[in-house]
């Protein structure tokens, strides 16, 4: 018989392999497609904690700007600062730019504050999917 400790593990263990198998067949530009998505829909959750009664839910909006900033260092540790030129440093500086904003917003329970990071980051992806034919007929961006 095999115990629920060790049931739930496997059952774990296949979902991360099912997670992560949907991750690693995608291409390149669609991860990251899918980090701005995720953003997004992480700051919109956010932004819902605070709107609801008032103050609303803090713990769940902490928990969620802390998954925001994180996939924004992802995305800011990805790019190619050596190759990506003067392009690579201001998205460098942008997404520290943001992640100040989330601290901050998430200290002060400023909306705003969120608000004005996904309306940047909301940009920032337009102009990502709009390089997305270019990326895949193989035609390389300019340096």
């Amino acid at each position: 018989m095999v115990s629920v400790y060790a049931r739930n593990s496997k059952i774990a263990a296949y979902q991360s392999v099912v997670a992560h198998g949907g991750v690693a067949n995608e291409d390149p530009h669609r991860l990251v497609l899918m980090l701005f998505d995720g953003v997004l829909d992480r700051l919109a959750l956010a932004r819902g904690c605070l709107e609801r009664n008032g103050r609303g839910d803090t713990a769940k909006k902490a928990q969620l700007l802390t998954q925001c900033m994180q996939i924004i260092g992802e995305l800011r540790g990805s790019l190619n600062l050596t190759e990506g030129g003067a392009l690579a440093q201001n998205l460098s500086d942008l997404y520290e730019y943001m992640l100040r904003q989330l601290l901050r917003a998430n200290a002060e329970n400023d909306l705003e504050r969120i608000r004005e990071v996904g309306a940047l980051l909301t940009e920032i992806r337009g102009a990502w999917v709009a390089i997305g034919p270019e990326l895949r007929r193989g035609v390389a961006a300019p340096r």
